[in-house]
């Protein structure tokens, strides 16, 4: 049964008047950076050297299970030049919410939330390869998509936490309680934080993908990896909320196009298995 405690609920932020942290600086720099194709590699390697303990995590990754390239990688600039522009752009916008979280991320709500957006990505990096999609852009997006819940966690923690471990029904049902408490949904607040953060405007399509109607013209693009593939996540067990109404994996793979289709996963417990590696390598790093 979905959550019909509204009519009690009120709203108790107003976030026109509310100030959001601070995301980190050298995070949004490299993403607004490696999105232009002329950007000078030694340029990227300068401004993420600029924050020692960033560019020390952005390193650990690089050396983590998650990638094991085949020699260590000892500085940013080497870094950029074996896994690409593009690809330091995803890894270091996972370095920037990592901080932005910070030590909330310890408690089990959280952490829940970073892993539903962590699969996110993976899964889209997934779909974009057995397409014709850039792998590295849908796994930036993946984590971007739910940058507008992130948000929301880190500006009003208590509240978030109730609300995500209080609410039973479909993800979308969500939405509703959120503006009800605080005055906006998260893919609102989420479209808002990429505008003032100065990112690339096609982000902000990506925001509201696993909610929006399909387009009759069967358009199959980045709204439409992302949206799948947060409803994935949720299905192969990496929800948002714990009483998550997930849908069945076999109908959501359906929905994939026939080449996509044919070389995606076709059981939810391997995807399910590969994503939990991938995400156990990067928490260990």
């Amino acid at each position: 049964m979905e959550n019909a405690t509204l009519e009690n609920e009120t709203v108790e932020i107003s976030w026109a008047h509310l100030r959001m942290p601070p995301f980190p600086q050298v995070a949004l720099k490299v993403l607004q950076l490696a999105s232009n194709e002329n950007v000078q590699l030694s340029r990227l390697g300068e401004l993420i050297s600029s924050d020692p303990a960033f560019a020390s995590e952005v390193l650990t990754i690089a050396n983590s299970l998650l990638y094991a390239p085949r020699y260590p990688i000892k500085s940013i600039l080497q870094a950029i030049e074996v896994l690409g522009a593009t690809h330091l752009q995803g890894m270091c916008l996972t370095v920037g919410i990592r901080a932005y979280l910070g030590k909330s991320l310890g408690h089990p709500t959280m952490r829940m939330l970073w892993r539903h957006n962590m699969a996110c990505a993976l899964i889209a990096q997934q779909i974009a390869s057995a397409g014709f999609m850039d792998r590295e852009i849908a796994y930036t997006a993946g984590v971007l998509h739910g940058i507008g819940l992130l948000g929301m966690a880190v500006v009003r923690p208590t509240e978030f936490i109730h609300l995500v471990g209080t609410h039973i029904g479909t993800p979308a049902s969500m939405l509703t309680r959120e503006r009800a408490l605080f005055g906006m949904d998260h893919c609102e607040l989420g479209k808002k934080l990429i505008t003032e953060w100065q990112l690339p405007e096609d982000f902000v399509s990506v925001m509201s993908g696993p909610y929006a109607p399909r387009s009759s013209d069967g358009a199959w693009g980045m709204p439409e990896i992302i949206g799948l593939s947060c409803r994935m996540a949720d299905s192969a067990g990496f929800a948002a909320f714990p009483a998550c109404h997930a849908a069945p994996f076999e109908e959501l793979a359906a929905e994939l196009p026939p080449r996509e289709r044919k070389l995606f996963h076709t059981e939810v417990e391997t995807l399910t298995f590969e994503v939990s590696k991938k995400i156990g390598a990067l928490e260990a790093a």
